[in-house]
């Protein structure tokens, strides 16, 4: 069975689609359980997740409500009652390929005990440096994860035994909780993503302070240098790579904002000569 973990907050624009691509997966709908989180919205999530279970009477759906606790207390209370082999993990405001979880299943059954955590490209985006591709996948180690994280959350599914030898996301961390959770599962698994694009995310839209959560770009600098520190304190880095890390961190921010600050004014012109 595949455990699909869907923390949902104000999503009433897309948890409709995000659910019709588990529909529409080739995978065997039977081997599905899918878990909504409701993590205390305030528009008609919750209706409309409502509607769909009883509209979709041979899927297997579970809608859980509480207080609003942030994407990583979502994803956590689905983990704890997942019963699944599997767990994949899609936000509500993304969607998957048809065929992402069969190609992904075929990886891990290719690669048997090889592999125990999987991601896809996603908006047709080429996975970047320090990562290279051979026979379509590419490694993801600890080291890498400090420079770049390329493995979106909805793009990822992985084996129950990370669960297992890792535990749940930080429940307190909203921002950059998805490369603190990869680090620390890097440590005890073999980790991999592949370079076939399966999921859309956001609609196709440019993410990275855009929207989002990781639009947030002061928060999001906040939980990377959260997770520097936290590796630091475990003792998986040194003194001396935790400051270069720092630097390199602060530096990869501030170009992040201008890139932000160059992308928003274009916008603004393009919109203007429109008129």
């Amino acid at each position: 069975m595949i455990s699909v973990i869907v923390p949902m907050y104000n999503a009433a624009e897309s948890i409709v689609s995000a659910l019709d691509s588990v529909k529409n997966q080739t995978f065997p709908q039977e081997e599905f359980e899918i878990i909504i989180i409701n993590d205390g919205s305030t528009d008609e999530s919750s209706i409309l997740a409502e509607n769909y279970i009883q509209e979709n009477p041979q899927m297997d759906i579970i809608l859980l409500n509480q207080k609003n606790g942030g994407v990583s207390s979502a994803r956590n209370t689905g983990l704890r009652i997942a019963k699944g082999d599997y767990i994949a993990l899609l936000d509500a405001d993304d969607e998957w390929n048809p065929t992402k979880i069969e190609k992904q299943i075929y990886y891990f059954e290719k690669m048997g005990t090889g592999m125990d955590f999987l991601a896809t490209a996603r908006n047709n985006n080429r996975i970047l440096s320090p990562y290279h591709i051979k026979n379509g996948l590419a490694q993801i180690t600890f080291k890498k994860l400090l420079i770049r994280n390329e493995a979106q959350p909805s793009t990822v599914m992985f084996r129950r035994k990370v669960l297992e030898n890792t535990g749940y996301f930080d429940d307190n961390q909203r921002y950059a909780e998805d490369v603190n959770y990869w680090m620390k599962i890097s440590l005890k698994n073999k980790m991999y993503i592949l370079s076939e694009s399966l999921v859309i995310i956001g609609k196709g839209k440019r993410s990275f302070g855009v929207s989002g959560l990781s639009a947030n770009l002061p928060e999001m600098a906040k939980g990377f240098k959260k997770n520097l520190k936290e590796m630091y304190l475990l003792k998986k880095i040194n003194l001396s790579q935790y400051i270069l890390f720092r630097l390199f961190y602060r530096t990869k921010y501030l170009f992040l904002l201008f890139r932000t600050f160059y992308f928003n004014l274009n916008k603004t012109k393009k919109q203007t000569s429109h008129k």
